[in-house]
């Protein structure tokens, strides 16, 4: 017996009610998984930095934060920054153009490290002193 045109639609209206609700299930998902891999990188970040500069730890939260912008602006930080980007966008480009990417996908932090490691040690707290 053929459905009349009342039942088609309400056939339809049910589907598209369905299609909704995975589509409403798989952004949940997918903003769950993009949480879980956000945390997962922070925490594994972090646990680097602590490794590298152990000190830090004792640092109250306004401290540290003193410490990441002072950083963070001081020219060979912004340059090295720049770099492992710059890396980056290209590994990007290069391998969402076809190519495979030869270089790691996770930059060495030895370049990071032979700043600091170079010096006489004051150059790892200059610049948070210079501000006070």
């Amino acid at each position: 017996m053929a459905k009349s045109k009342a039942e088609k639609i309400a056939d339809i209206e049910l589907q598209m009610t369905q299609l909704e609700n995975q589509r409403k299930k798989l952004l949940q998902q997918q903003k769950e998984q993009e949480r879980t891999e956000r945390k997962k990188r922070l925490c594994k970040r972090m646990g680097l930095f602590e490794r590298l500069l152990p000190e830090t730890v004792q640092l109250t939260d306004e401290q540290f934060k003193m410490f990441l912008e002072q950083t963070a602006a001081a020219e060979s930080g912004r340059r090295l920054l720049d770099e492992l980007t710059a890396q980056s966008t290209a590994t990007g480009a290069a391998i969402h153009a076809g190519g495979t990417a030869q270089a790691d996908p996770q930059p060495s932090p030895s370049p990071a490290r032979t700043g600091p490691q170079s010096g006489t040690g004051a150059d790892r707290a200059g610049g948070a002193e210079g501000a006070d």
